[in-house]
């Protein structure tokens, strides 16, 4: 009613963190009616958070028009260019929701009203009210009825073998989240499926706390109980969840750099499994979203690339809050944010080593990359997070001597340049390496020598031709992830020198047209993934030579007309992903493989039943189409 009624241009709904503001704006968005006046392209979502980075949010603005993004050259060019996109929208009515606006964001908030087109409307979501632009929508505490329903729904398993226990206990539980859905959530999530004694300690708990603490704090002690609980689920299970600070607010967090992390700091399967399964425990307790951008119902061995974890703001400010509790010298993870040029005064103080296994340094647009020297000996788990259109390295990375995993990641629109990534090649230890959205120079890759690293992941990189000697830097790698590397126009033919790689992945890779013939020299691959390789027009003969792999993924390669005779010669192969693929024609030969199951989509699965007649234990999993909307880019948050 005040979108479609009021004269006001600004509506800013208000409330305390976890009160639910941002799923109310998110369900509104989604609203018929709301898309039926404003229509699905003129409804925009963005994030604020509280350091806005104006550039990203403009570049995003004009990808979610599919209008081709420009190259910003600083704040004033991204405003002036917001005004040209807005002008070129039209008189067609804008829905603009700004979420997470803080205080400190009030002259970018003015910019964005004061170019606002006729009939469109800003929705504001922020824990202040924002007085200038009238009285705001203060968004409420849940009443007793319905704080009482969401914890029951929180704290019940889906199968219905949960219960609840005596009323009374579960009445303290739900007076002490004080109405706020974000403790009702997670407390009744961390009690699903619990004895009755841990119910009524956490009743004891919780009741004790609300009679010191004022509702902010009210909501911060029924969230950090249930945090604490952890351990009693698992002894790493706690520390697991911790590491989730290492990465920026309101960005989504890529399930396989967290798989990464945690198989070599907790020495978990090289598969992922184990990691897997406590981000589904951790999703479960309501401590954090797990979102597939894939189809659910079917899962790819080890394949988490399509997974990805959200977490609200106030369980990640309770998170760094208790990585910060010990002294410095003492953490076990260190968490740093670089304003401009501005280091912690903790880093700039320090003057002994310190404990950490982890280390996360965050870093602006404004940041010139002079690094501050700290001694690190036992880090083992380097994140790096930066916006920076020009990026180098911490010079202390040489000396990262324990290193193991390596996380790159440029949160910035564009590709971002590192002109001394040779520096990597000291890291002796090093094991996994995951760049997202960087330019690496291809001399790099070919100057390394890293005779342990096991695994890399590049995702919309830029390499040139990056890998021609790949073997020699790499003898040992066993796994590559390469995803959306879009400028990449050829399959590195260095990839089939590397005899020990047993999972190679090049996925949505739309201008690699060809396989090279040497592909069938990885006599050791067990999974080839293929897929949304749309240019991709045939594999080669010599993938018959492949009598390992197991799992061969070619789904969305539209372009690829038929399977080679030869593929009848991979005994080993068991399952074949082939969704979208219904101009392929199918072999004779491919009767010869025993045991195999296709996924597929319906269509392509007439294809195969044509076929039933030639195969002895043939099975057909026909995917059905995801209609969600989890596919949507996160981290550019539009509808």
């Amino acid at each position: 009613m005040e979108i479609f009624g009021s004269e006001k241009s600004v509506i800013v709904v208000s409330a305390p963190a976890g009160c639910g503001k941002t799923t109310l704006v998110k369900k509104l968005c989604q609203d018929e009616e709301v898309k039926e006046k404003f229509g699905n392209q003129n409804i925009f979502f963005l994030t604020f958070s509280e350091l806005p980075n104006i550039e990203v949010i403009v570049q995003r603005l004009f990808q979610h028009k599919n209008w081709e993004v420009p190259e910003l050259v600083d704040e004033n060019d991204a405003i002036n260019q917001l005004g040209l996109l807005l002008q070129k929208i039209g008189e067609c009515p804008i829905l603009l929701v700004l979420d997470d606006v803080w205080d400190r964001s009030q002259s970018l908030l003015d910019e964005f009203v004061c170019q606002l087109p006729h009939n469109s409307k800003i929705l504001v979501t922020s824990r202040s009210d924002f007085p200038k632009f009238g009285p705001p929508y203060n968004l409420k505490p849940l009443n007793h009825d319905d704080a009482m329903n969401l914890f029951s729904h929180s704290a019940i398993l889906n199968d219905g073998n949960s219960y609840l226990p005596d009323k009374d206990t579960v009445e303290k539980i739900v007076k002490a989240c004080n109405g706020f859905p974000l403790a009702l959530k997670v407390v009744g999530g961390s009690l699903r499926g619990q004895p009755r004694a841990v119910w009524r300690s956490q009743a004891l708990k919780l009741s004790k706390g609300t009679s010191v603490f004022d509702s902010s704090n009210i909501l911060r002690n029924c969230l950090k109980s249930s945090i604490e609980a952890l351990k009693d689920i698992d002894m790493n299970l706690k520390e697991c969840y911790l590491d989730l600070g290492a990465f920026p607010e309101d960005q989504r967090i890529p399930a396989s750099a967290l798989i990464d992390i945690w198989t070599e700091l907790y020495e978990l399967d090289e598969d992922g499994i184990h990691a897997m399964a406590n981000l589904h425990r951790l999703s479960l307790q309501n401590l954090l979203n797990l979102i597939s951008l894939g189809n659910e119902e079917i899962e790819e061995d080890g394949f988490y690339n399509e997974h990805f974890v959200t977490q609200h703001d106030l369980l990640r400010e309770l998170i760094i809050l208790e990585s910060s509790l010990e002294p410095v010298a003492e953490r076990r993870r260190l968490i740093a944010y670089i304003n401009g040029n501005k280091f912690p005064e903790w880093w700039l103080e320090q003057k002994q080593s310190t404990s950490a296994c982890l280390m996360s340094i965050s870093t602006d647009e404004a940041f010139s990359s002079r690094w501050h020297k700290i001694q690190l000996p036992h880090v083992e788990a380097l994140v790096l997070n930066f916006q920076s259109k020009n990026y180098k390295l911490p010079v202390f990375i040489e000396k990262l001597d324990e290193l193991k995993v390596l996380v790159v990641t440029n949160y910035g629109f564009f590709p971002t340049q590192i002109c001394n990534f040779p520096l990597v090649g000291s890291l002796s230890n090093l094991k996994r390496i995951r760049l997202e959205k960087i330019s690496v120079p291809s001399f790099s890759f070919n100057s390394l020598r890293l005779k342990n690293l096991q695994k890399i992941c590049l995702v919309m990189c830029d390499t040139g031709e990056g890998f021609s000697e790949i073997s020699d830097s790499f003898p040992n790698l066993v796994e590559i992830d390469i995803d959306y590397c879009n400028a990449m126009k050829e399959f590195p033919d260095g990839f089939c020198d590397l005899i020990q790689l047993k999972k190679l992945s090049i996925t949505n890779c739309h201008k690699i047209s060809t396989l090279p013939g040497r592909i069938g020299n990885l006599m050791n691959l067990e999974t080839l993934r293929l897929s949304s390789c749309i240019d991709l027009s045939e594999l080669p003969d010599t993938i018959g030579r492949l009598r390992n792999l197991r799992h061969l993924n070619i789904s969305d390669c539209v372009s690829i007309g038929k399977l080679p005779t030869q593929i009848g010669e991979m005994c080993s192969l068991r399952r074949l992903f082939m969704n979208n693929c219904t101009n392929c024609e199918l072999p004779l030969s491919i009767g010869k493989l025993e045991h195999l199951e296709v996924l597929c989509d319906e269509e392509t699965a007439l294809q195969w039943a044509n076929l039933e007649a030639y195969f002895k234990n043939l099975k057909i999993t026909v995917i059905q189409e995801d209609t969600n909307l989890n596919w949507l880019p996160l981290n550019s948050h539009h509808f």
